[in-house]
C-alpha cells in the first residue's frame, strides 16, 4: 500500500479518552501503510470536564507516533443532562463540519465512528460537497439502543432519530457493523447487503498481554471452582439470576462459587440480594484498572457473559467476550444469539439462556465436572478462535481492504 492513500478517522472521543477504536487502530493502520488522519474534540469523556494538559481552543493540532491529530472545540458534557450531552454532539457536529468542508487536506476516505449519530451526518454531508468516500463503522444501532436504554422513550424523537439513521445509510459508500444481527437488521430497513459488511470487534489486546498470569490472593488454591463475571454491573446485566443460580448449586453442595469483579449501579443492591437469599458462594471484589483485569480472567476457571432478556442483546456481542476468549479461558455465556453462536463456532464454552438460574446453574456445573485438561483445551479453542477470527490484526486488515477498495472507486 502507499503512503499516500490517506484515511480519515472521524471521531468524537479519541485517547486519551478511553475509545475502542482510538490509537491502537490508528498505529496499525499506519503500519499497513495508510497516511493516517484523525479529526476528534477535545478530551473530555466520560466524565465531561476536559482533560489535564488540554484547554479548549479554536484548533489544536498534535503529532503521536506519525499520526496527525486534530482536535476541534466542543461543549464538554457527559452526564445525565440530555440538554447537557446534546450540546456536546451539536457543537462537535458544527465545528467538525466547517473544518471538513474547508480546511481539511488530503481528505480522500473518511472511517466515520457512531454513536454518536451526528457524526454520520456530518460525514455524509461532506460527502455531498467533496469527492471522498465514507465507510460508516456502526458501534450501537440508533435508535434501537436508546430505546432499550431508556435514553430516549419518546416515540416521535425516536422516529426522527430512525429517519435520521436511514437518511445517513443511503448517502455513505459502506457500512461496517459488529454482529450478523447488526446486519441483518440494516437489511430489513432497506440497506442493500453489498454495502455491509461484518467486522468482529476486538479487545485491548496490548492492556492484557501486559498483566500477569500469577494466580490473584481472590483465588486460592482450595479445590473450589470459580467463575467469574468481569465488568459493569448495572440493570442491563440482570445478575440477580446468576445469584438464584449460585442459591441452587450452593443447596447441591456444589464447589462452585460466582466472583463479581467490577463497580455499577447494582453492586450494592446485588450484595444485598444476595445476603438475602443465603449465599456463600458469592464473592464480590471491586473495579481495577484495566492493566490488572487479566491477572483475574487468567486466574478463574471460567469466565461468564450475561445480559438480560432483550431482542437487541441478540443481534449484540458483549465487549467483554473478546477479553474472555483472548485470555483462553472457557466461558459460560447466558446470551442468546450472535454471542452465544461465537461460542458454538469456537467450541470454547456452554450456553445458557439469560436470566434462567435452572440453566445457569447447570452449565456452570457441566463445566465444573471437565477435567483439566479438556478445560485447558476448551480455553486454547477460544484463544486460537480469536486469533483467526477477532484478533486487532484480523480487523484491521478487513477495514484495509474496504479502504483500498474505496480508494480505487475513487479514481
Amino acid at each position: 500500500m502507499a503512503s499516500q492513500k490517506s484515511i480519515t478517522l472521524f471521531t468524537q472521543w479519541f485517547d486519551p479518552e478511553p475509545t475502542f477504536k482510538g490509537m491502537v487502530f490508528a498505529r496499525e493502520l499506519r503500519d499497513l501503510g495508510f497516511a493516517v488522519h484523525v479529526v476528534t474534540g477535545f478530551p473530555n469523556y466520560p466524565g465531561g470536564i476536559v482533560y489535564d494538559g488540554y484547554k479548549i481552543r479554536l484548533f489544536q493540532k498534535e503529532n503521536i507516533d506519525g499520526i496527525n491529530v486534530i482536535r476541534l472545540p466542543l461543549y464538554p458534557s457527559h452526564d445525565k443532562s440530555k440538554l447537557g450531552r446534546i450540546a456536546n454532539y451539536l457543537s462537535f457536529a458544527f465545528t467538525s463540519l466547517v473544518y471538513l468542508l474547508f480546511f481539511a487536506r488530503n481528505l480522500t476516505v473518511i472511517y466515520a465512528y457512531h454513536p454518536p449519530l451526528t457524526i454520520g451526518v456530518v460525514a455524509s454531508i461532506v460527502r455531498l460537497f467533496r469527492k471522498v468516500s465514507v465507510v460508516y463503522d456502526i458501534q450501537d444501532l440508533w435508535p434501537d439502543t436508546l430505546k432499550s436504554t431508556g435514553m430516549i422513550g419518546n416515540p416521535k424523537a425516536l422516529k426522527v432519530i430512525d429517519a435520521v439513521c436511514n437518511w445517513v445509510y443511503k448517502r455513505v459508500d459502506r457500512i461496517v457493523v459488529l454482529s450478523p444481527g447488526f446486519k441483518r437488521i440494516l437489511i430489513e430497513r432497506g440497506v442493500p447487503e453489498t454495502k455491509i459488511d461484518i467486522i468482529y470487534n476486538w479487545c485491548a489486546e496490548d492492556q492484557l498481554s501486559h498483566s500477569s498470569v500469577a494466580k490473584d490472593a481472590a483465588f486460592p488454591v482450595d479445590g473450589k471452582f470459580r467463575i467469574l463475571f468481569a465488568g459493569n454491573m448495572g440493570l442491563a446485566q440482570a445478575l440477580q439470576s446468576v445469584i438464584d443460580a449460585a442459591k441452587l448449586l450452593q443447596d447441591d453442595n456444589s464447589r462452585i462459587e460466582f466472583v463479581f469483579l467490577g463497580g455499577g449501579l447494582e453492586v450494592d443492591n446485588l450484595k444485598l440480594y444476595s445476603s438475602k437469599v443465603g449465599c456463600n458462594n458469592v464473592q464480590f471484589l471491586p473495579q481495577v484498572g484495566m492493566d490488572k483485569v487479566g491477572n483475574y480472567l487468567s486466574s478463574a476457571d471460567a469466565l461468564l457473559v450475561h445480559l438480560r432478556k432483550d431482542p437487541l442483546f441478540e443481534i449484540t456481542i458483549p465487549s467483554k467476550t473478546q477479553a474472555y476468549l483472548a485470555v483462553g479461558k472457557p466461558i459460560l455465556m447466558a446470551v442468546s444469539g450472535n454471542a452465544a453462536e461465537l461460542i458454538k463456532a469456537g467450541d470454547c464454552g456452554y450456553i445458557a439462556e439469560s436470566e434462567n438460574a435452572v440453566e445457569i446453574a447447570s452449565a456452570a456445573s457441566d463445566l465444573s465436572l471437565l477435567s483439566p485438561k479438556n478445560l485447558e483445551q476448551m480455553g486454547a479453542n477460544g484463544k486460537a478462535f480469536y486469533n483467526s477470527e477477532l484478533a486487532l490484526s484480523v480487523g484491521a486488515s478487513k477495514f484495509a481492504k474496504i479502504f483500498e477498495h474505496e480508494f480505487e472507486r475513487l479514481r
